[in-house]
């Protein structure tokens, strides 16, 4: 679900026999230019009827007739799979992640050709750099960039400040501020600990990459086992185990404690700050204070975006950026002129439907460089209530969302290592040993050593 953050990845079994895909039938439909199908990851009912919006002007505009598909993320792979085998493979796919887009790639999928054209149609110089980085693969273009969302470590500045506490940009700040705030009735921190669900995964390698650890080493093996990743490994531990909620904790029992004031901090992807902002009321916060003030939890709450370890050289970002994806059987032609339009005169709107976590991965147009910047300032948050970002939250913390694209990194996708972390995604071999690290089976250096184990037998499996 969009809701619940979760990357989507081909299952590991796909993985592991490379899908076998080649041999099917992925010759390019002949381009009539009357109907499309596209899939979109922006499952939820409101996207859905906004993403409809935006299609219903493009075919009024083209001709172009486009028959939408909602799909769920956690779905994604498994109808990728039975879609190549049977030849009915959609033209395009919206909101893809960059591990499932690798993991296309890796068994040719995509149509790197057209998406190039788009890009160069839209003129590189009005992407943001980086994300034209994570979705390329050397000189090949395999996808579109969209948008982006980042993780963050949300904290209550009414309770760091009257205990004193520094703000938690660091592992040293993060655990002190977690031993003296944990007390009766709150936890020091909410953090993931669901071993069957990937925002265990993202929560983690938000914390590993501002340790200096990464999934896999220079030498293309894998480095879970390093220094750097034990040192993680026993933070984390640390904190889910002394200063976090017992039990199993998901994407949303980490979100309901905290907005219940029953937690001091927690890590959650961009997405949480509509609903701290009481603008969702199926997810509105709950504490005491909240029952007058809807907005009091984000009145009392503070942003954090990058982080830093003891072994870290710099604060790193963690984030996820969402792409157009045209498939290799795709009606091309017009498959660019959707995707073209979905990142033009409809791009407004598509990332206006959830800004909090939809940060433009596009700037603006070679006549207008700054457009698309300055209508997600103007776009409104929400959806039972609406209201622009920048009358909750500080203009320091949408700067962040900002930063955030720019600096952002994730294991192995530019070391060329995609296929690995879509497998890894599949089989979630990192959230199965935090998980047991947090029930206390077993320590911190054999989680390190049971997750580097695994993801090395899947990357043998790759190969």
């Amino acid at each position: 679900m969009r809701r619940s953050r979760r990357l989507a990845a081909l299952v590991a079994s796909a993985a592991a026999t490379g899908m076998a895909l080649s041999a099917c039938s992925t010759q390019p439909a002949q381009d009539d230019g009357t109907t499309i199908t596209v899939w979109s990851l922006e499952n939820l009912t409101e996207r859905t009827a906004a993403t409809q919006r935006i299609i219903d002007g493009f075919t009024e505009e083209t001709g172009i007739e486009v028959e939408l598909v909602g799909v769920d993320e956690n779905q994604l792979g498994q109808l990728i799979m039975s879609s190549a085998a049977a030849g009915t493979l959609p033209d395009v796919i919206g909101a893809v992640p960059l591990s499932s887009v690798r993991q296309m790639a890796s068994n040719d999928l995509l149509n790197t050709e057209a998406a190039t054209r788009i890009v160069a149609d839209l003129d590189p110089g009005t992407f943001n750099e980086r994300a034209l980085e994570l979705t390329g693969d050397g000189d090949a273009r395999l996808a579109v960039p969209s948008d982006a969302w980042t993780q963050l470590l949300v904290y209550r500045t009414d309770l760091f400040e009257e205990a004193g506490l520094a703000p938690p940009t660091t592992y040293a700040d993060i655990e002190k501020a977690a031993a003296a705030l944990d007390a009766p009735g709150m936890d020091g921190i909410s953090l993931a600990t669901d071993p069957g669900d990937a925002f265990t995964q993202q929560s983690f390698e938000y914390v590993a990459l501002a340790n200096g650890c990464d999934l896999v080493a220079p030498s293309d093996g894998v480095a879970l086992d390093s220094p750097e990743c034990r040192r993680a490994f026993s933070f984390y531990g640390d904190l889910v185990t002394q200063y976090s909620a017992s039990g199993a904790q998901t994407v949303d029992s980490t979100r309901a404690t905290y907005f219940a004031g029953r937690s001091a901090m927690i890590v959650w992807s961009s997405f949480l700050l509509d609903e701290l902002a009481g603008l969702r009321a199926d997810a509105l916060p709950s504490c005491p204070r909240c029952q007058d003030d809807p907005r009091w939890l984000a009145d009392n709450s503070g942003v954090v975006a990058a982080v830093q370890g003891p072994d870290g050289a710099a604060p790193a970002q963690f984030g996820e950026v969402t792409s157009w994806a045209v498939t290799t059987t795709a009606h091309e032609e017009s498959s660019r002129a959707f995707v073209e339009h979905m990142l033009g005169e409809g791009y407004a709107d598509w990332f206006g439907m959830a800004p909090e976590g939809k940060f433009p991965a596009r700037n603006g147009t070679p006549e207008d460089p700054d457009r698309f910047q300055r209508a997600w300032d103007e776009s409104e948050a929400g959806v039972d209530t609406r209201a622009p970002l920048s009358e909750v939250f500080p203009q320091e913390v949408l700067d962040q969302q900002r930063n955030g694209l720019t600096r952002m990194r994730r294991w192995g996708i530019t070391e060329g290592r995609g296929a690995l972390i879509g497998a890894t995604m599949g089989e979630l071999p990192v959230p199965r040993a935090i998980s047991a690290m947090a029930g206390g089976q077993i320590s911190a250096d054999e989680a390190a050593e049971q997750a580097h184990e695994d993801v090395t037998a899947i990357q043998t499996s790759l190969q």
